[in-house]
């Protein structure tokens, strides 16, 4: 019991001393301020938070969807332009010239890699929904977590339209700097730009999608079906008996085996020109080996196109004509000086 008297009666004593003694106050402050005695502390996370706004802006989290507006379309063509002709300017009669056709694709190519990892995660997204949707059980944080997931998926939509439109625009920087028109060595070139929506239900948004994008890839239009030997290069009657068919028919979405070269490149190239659809069924060599370019005959005429313009070229486009007189479908063979 006489331990608690004693000990405040040593800590006012201290106390006093410190008073009475300026100097050991002064020593005892130093202290306190000294690092090694007193570490400095980190700001607050209320300091740095304001910190970040000020230097970066607002930056929502990865799984949030973000409310900061996208770059008007004057401005991305105008930046995409200043790409292509900063390159030109200073590659351009040099000795890096030759490498400059194919630093300007790989420019629009960059654009078009970044849609399709936007996609992808577009696609993730869809999966998450599917799920929400299974696991909704009419609690509140089911339904936010939903109405989260469908807010992020209208963000990624908005994301990729961009990006395509960029690489769009690169595309035509492309072509207008080396007189070729820009093709992707893989995969489809898909523009998904008019299925942006401001609010939807989730699974109208999923329903949509898919409905948009298989519109996409297989555009409506009357089929037609072209096919030619890759020796054959009349340009000039290919693209005459195109043009007739493209009055007739304006809507037209052509097929095509998508080589390189002859007949069904000059074909793709009309297209380009004409701003017509275009769907190339390239043969399947892994998978089928030898019987590839058969298959994929089989492929085009299962779209069951309106008319088939046959060109000269090997067995493969004769079977593709008989194929389709088998199936009623109508065939218009070229022939020299007819």
């Amino acid at each position: 019991m006489q331990a608690r008297p004693a000990r405040r009666q040593v800590i006012a004593t201290k106390a006093a001393m410190g008073a009475a003694n300026p100097r050991r106050g002064i020593t005892m402050a130093t202290h306190r301020d000294n690092p090694d005695f007193e570490p400095p502390h980190a700001s607050s996370a209320t300091d740095h938070l304001l910190t970040e706004l000020q230097l970066y802006g607002h930056r929502p989290f990865q799984d949030e969807p973000d409310p900061r507006p996208l770059p008007e379309p004057e401005i991305i063509g105008g930046a995409v332009a200043d790409i292509f002709d900063a390159l030109v300017a200073t590659l351009g009669d040099t000795r890096l010239e030759p490498d400059l056709e194919d630093l300007l694709w790989s420019t629009v190519n960059l654009f078009h890699r970044a849609a399709d990892r936007v996609q992808r995660v577009l696609d993730d997204n869809e999966d998450a929904q599917k799920r929400s949707q299974k696991e909704q059980d009419g609690s509140e944080i089911r339904s936010v977590e939903l109405e989260r997931l469908v807010a992020e998926g209208i963000t990624l939509i908005e994301r990729r339209n961009s990006m395509e439109f960029f690489r769009d625009q690169a595309a035509d920087q492309f072509e207008r700097q080396t007189g070729s028109a820009w093709r992707p060595r893989a995969g489809s070139m898909v523009n998904h730009r008019t299925l942006t929506s401001a609010m939807i239900d989730s699974r109208d948004f999923i329903a949509a999608k898919r409905r948009a994008e298989t519109e996409v890839l297989l555009p409506p239009g009357a089929k037609i079906a072209f096919t030619g030997g890759a020796d054959f290069n009349d340009h000039h009657a290919i693209w005459n008996r195109l043009d007739k068919v493209h009055a007739k028919h304006p809507d037209m979405v052509l097929l095509h085996g998508g080589s390189p070269k002859g007949a069904e490149r000059i074909a793709a190239c009309w297209a380009d020109s004409r701003k017509v659809s275009q769907i190339a069924f390239k043969p399947d060599w892994t998978r089928h080996t030898k019987a590839a370019p058969f298959k994929r005959n089989d492929q085009m005429l299962n779209v069951l196109p309106i008319g088939v313009i046959v060109f000269p070229g090997s067995g493969i486009s004769a079977n593709l004509a008989d194929k389709a007189k088998k199936l009623g479908i109508p065939v218009w063979i070229f022939r020299e000086g007819g």
